[in-house]
């Protein structure tokens, strides 16, 4: 064995231990540390012929590349909508790595039973039927990406296609129908051989960012007219600059009349059915024939890890099912790697059953909640500034905003969210909201509270 291994096997505790006060020590300082910063190329190293061993390394690492690290996991990050990781998801994660599973095998190894019992955690929570198959993936791209699979290989057998067999040229005319759709379900588009130019974008509503029914309506009858099928409709719980939801009950019902695929993107909306007083967003959310749901967003575990469901755990397994011999048969082992992109898959469901069994429905009901109130807090303080203007009412999580100018581009809005950033207090990302530059905060981290809402504040106020 190399030297170096063996010294580190024989050093392993010392090794574990020096880890955990690097990262207890980074976590200690999440509510001082900058939550955004711009980290310049960085001239790269050769190999080195020899190992230091681990600890040397986990010094250098501390030493060289720590401090650069962006606190994405702090309480005031407002870019993207990014969650934290909770206390039990931090343990559970770490535990990932030591037990080291590839949860792909239903019988090998407790790890698939574990993802199993978590995802009808998950269905309970979000209020799903218990007919939804589910599993993990790594993030909302790849759980687009898996339902528009199932998707595309449903659309082919309407017209008596096999499209895992034949490719997606052999279903003419195929048609993604949205409104704010994700970009990354137009990305997932263009991985499966649909395509960008697939993609058909149905007006919203007006000052809204949900789609307009009686167009949609319009477009679904023209189509069936002109029998062009098939079609797959993208509905949005919670769009991302927004937190709009389309009315999932109205589209789910168009179902009687007109003949499509219905994919709900839930990426982070879908957490409004933990709470009472946002549940009524996610009603017709069983309509749906696939899901997405992310976990590293509002569900606050580790990178990455999200969830996709779907009523046709058949179709699913034509898509992805794995043929190799050694791997058995997927009808007397239902594994996961028949089911999803991947046939190594990470223990990824382990920190989102640790941190649901610590705090349950509760603490998440508490989480959301606090997350909204403190959007609305800021929204609030928004619609009176002098400085900004507050572009959509909060309807949840996300504040959509910007700056009172009468030259405003995007390249001014990008200029002032890089003195916010380099302020090192609160954290913004752009977007365009129906043509205007503008600022999102997406407030997601289990953290955060008014008092962060009020550095914002201080901030904002300051540096306009």
């Amino acid at each position: 064995m190399n030297t170096q291994l063996s010294n580190d096997n024989n050093s392993l505790h010392e090794i574990l231990e020096a880890t955990r006060k690097i990262a207890s020590a980074h976590l200690d300082k999440l509510h001082e540390l900058a939550p955004g910063r711009l980290i310049q190329n960085i001239a790269l190293k050769d190999l080195p012929e020899k190992g230091i061993g681990a600890l040397k390394a986990l010094h250098q690492f501390d030493a060289e590349y720590a401090p650069m690290l962006t606190n994405s996991a702090g309480p005031r990050y407002f870019g993207f909508v990014t969650g934290g990781s909770t206390p039990a998801a931090i343990a559970g994660d770490w535990l990932v790595s030591a037990y080291d599973q590839n949860a792909c095998g239903s019988n090998d190894s407790i790890a698939p039973q574990i993802e199993k019992q978590t995802i009808h955690f998950f269905k309970q929570l979000f209020g799903l039927d218990e007919h939804y198959f589910g599993s993990f993936v790594t993030g909302a791209t790849v759980s687009n990406m898996t339902s528009l699979a199932i998707a595309r290989q449903w659309a082919g057998e309407q017209i008596g296609v096999d499209a895992s067999e034949e490719g997606a040229a052999s279903i003419p005319n195929l048609k993604i129908v949205s409104a704010t759709i994700h970009s990354s379900a137009v990305k997932s588009a263009a991985m499966l051989g649909i395509g960008r130019k697939a993609v058909v974008r149905i007006d919203t509503l007006p000052h809204r960012e949900t789609i307009d029914i009686d167009k949609l309506e319009a477009f679904l009858e023209e189509n069936s007219s002109q029998q062009i099928n098939p079609l797959i409709i993208i509905a949005n719980a919670g769009t991302v600059n927004t937190v709009d939801f389309d009315d999932l009950v109205t589209i789910g019902k168009l179902r009687e009349k007109y003949k499509f695929w219905m994919h709900v993107d839930a990426a982070f909306g879908g957490f409004a059915a933990v709470c009472t007083k946002y549940a009524h967003l996610m009603d017709g959310v069983n309509y749906a024939d696939s899901i997405t749901i992310d976990a590293h967003k509002w569900l606050n575990v580790p990178y990455d890890a999200a969830m996709q469901f779907t009523r046709h755990k058949k179709l699913q397994l034509k898509v992805f099912q794995n043929s190799a011999a050694y791997l058995g048969d997927p009808e007397k082992s239902p594994d996961f790697f028949h089911y999803t992109p991947e046939n190594s898959r990470r223990f990824r469901a382990l920190p989102s059953w640790m941190t649901l069994m610590a705090y349950g429905r509760e603490g998440y009901a508490e989480i959301i909640e606090r997350n909204c109130a403190c959007a609305k807090q800021l929204g609030d303080w928004i619609e009176t500034s002098s400085k900004y203007t507050l572009l959509a009412p909060v309807k949840m999580n996300v504040v959509c905003f910007t700056l009172k100018s009468a030259d405003l581009t995007l390249e001014k809005i990008q200029a002032f969210l890089a003195k916010i950033r380099d302020d090192g207090r609160v954290f913004f990302t752009q977007t365009i909201y129906k043509g205007t530059p503008a600022i999102r905060a997406a407030i997601s981290n289990w953290q955060t509270d008014t008092n962060d809402i009020e550095i914002a504040k201080e901030v904002l106020s300051v540096l306009s």
